[in-house]
């Protein structure tokens, strides 16, 4: 075949490895090169595999590349708009996500977990189920490997974090157990809208079989409503009080436990190290995933008290002068912010980024909560926007100065959030680097050494 990949990020290097191996003539279409730390090294591995590599192509050479090729492979990301994609979708020229190639390939029992929030918790807790019950496992997609590369090696189960943008472009994908967290608008840059989104996450289940599973969120409507229409079995999970049915949540006269779906104890929740409603959650869906597969109840009460949750998500970085400072850098979006938030109180928020086509009006509902909001980044006037007249807010435009405005805010007693729901890709190359700097620099006014 005559394969098109756009975009060589890890992504694109393990499409190329793949068609290449079964024979594919390759070229590669990157439109910003320049912006790649890694653009060299890539560009060696590819071409010496045999690929062709084209850069800022002129618009009538690409339409002529797109018109001669026999499938085009989108990089995570690509948006649909591309010229190359659009023009693909014109022709009846076959666009396919490297999950749905993966997915063809794979002699594991694949499993694929998506949502708008909660998926590398939620991929990790059930990759380390399934390791204490002993099976060969490994996490891939948005964590660890990409799929595709996975897929090529002997793993018994392979637990996929898979993305709108993956799932968007999927003819075949077929997991034996899928999972839809939850569902919040996001990337709405990207889908242009929230039904589309919508749609671009249904497709995690659209080709499964009665005897495959769906376990889904039976407190998202949304979620549930999607759920409804599923051709497999489902399986709900719940934290809402007095939930009978499904993984959920149990009162009982020794204390509140998570249970299965057969009413069989997992673990009591305060074994567990983080017990916010969303860390119950999570625990419920890893564990209805996991008991899916195959896992016995022993290894899910290990791997859940054992498991301490994953950086820049809710990170406690300090106390100092009875003020908590936390690190939720992840909160890329108004959904993952509201969550963080609520349960809290005398909370100092820092937010804002770089807008994905959200209304960030919603986080006013959060104003009860509050003592102070810092504005950041390029979205800091929709911050404040929202919050004028409402809430006390400030603009920073340094996160050294957000975290001493965010101080001055502060009194015994409050907790200090970045939740910034919102893209860091204005002031910072990741979510990650962003949640570094922040950090750094609240060890740094408390003075504490790193």
């Amino acid at each position: 075949m005559r394969v098109v990949v756009i975009g060589l990020g890890k992504t694109g290097e393990s499409v190329v490895r793949h068609c290449v191996a079964r024979g594919d003539s390759v070229v590669v279409i990157e439109d910003n090169p320049m912006l790649r730390a890694d653009w060299n090294s890539q560009v060696s591995t590819v071409t010496e595999l045999g690929a062709k590599i084209e850069t800022n192509l002129s618009e009538p050479a690409m339409l002529a590349l797109i018109d001669r090729a026999d499938l085009i492979v989108p990089s995570p990301g690509v948006p649909e708009r591309h010229l190359a994609l659009r023009a693909a979708i014109a022709a009846r020229i076959p666009v396919r996500a490297e999950i749905d190639l993966a997915g063809e390939i794979a002699s594991a029992t694949l499993v694929a977990i998506t949502g708008t929030n909660g998926k590398t918790t939620v991929t990790t807790q059930v990759t380390e189920i399934l390791q204490a019950a002993d099976y060969r496992v490994t996490a891939a997609g948005n964590i660890g490997l990409p799929l595709l590369d996975a897929a090529n090696q002997d793993w018994e189960v392979i637990v996929a974090e898979v993305s709108s943008f993956q799932l968007a472009f999927t003819e075949t994908f077929h997991p034996k157990v899928a999972a839809i967290l939850n569902l919040g608008a996001d990337h709405l840059d990207w889908h242009r809208t929230f039904s589309a989104y919508a749609h671009a996450k249904a497709r995690i289940f659209s080709n499964q079989l009665p005897d495959d599973v769906l376990v889904f969120n039976a407190d998202d409507s949304v979620v549930a409503g999607m759920a409804a229409n599923a051709p497999s079995r489902v399986v709900p999970f719940s934290v809402a009080a007095g939930a009978a049915s499904g993984y959920r949540v149990s009162e009982t006269a020794v204390g509140e436990l998570l249970v299965a779906d057969d009413g069989s104890t997992l673990i009591p929740v305060l074994e567990l190290k983080q017990r916010r409603s969303v860390d119950l959650a999570n625990a419920l869906a890893a564990s209805a995933i996991a008991q899916a597969i195959g896992a016995p109840g022993t290894a899910v009460t290990k791997a859940l008290q054992e498991f301490r949750g994953l950086a820049h998500r809710m990170e406690l970085v300090a106390v100092h002068d009875e003020i908590s400072w936390y690190n939720d850098s992840k909160a890329t979006n108004v959904h993952a912010t509201l969550a963080a938030v609520r349960g809290l109180n005398l909370v100092v928020l820092i937010a804002g980024g770089r807008n994905k086509g959200i209304d960030l009006g919603e986080l006013q509902s959060l104003r009860d909560g509050l003592v102070g909001v810092v504005a950041i980044g390029d979205a800091a006037m929709e911050v404040q926007e929202v919050f004028a007249g409402v809430t006390p807010v400030v603009t920073a435009t340094t996160m050294t100065q957000a975290v001493q405005l965010a101080r001055e805010f502060a009194r015994p007693g409050s907790t200090v959030l970045l939740s910034p729901g919102c893209a860091s890709f204005d002031w910072y190359s990741s979510y990650a680097e962003r949640g570094d700097d922040f950090a750094r620099n609240v060890r740094d006014l408390i003075g504490i050494k790193s």
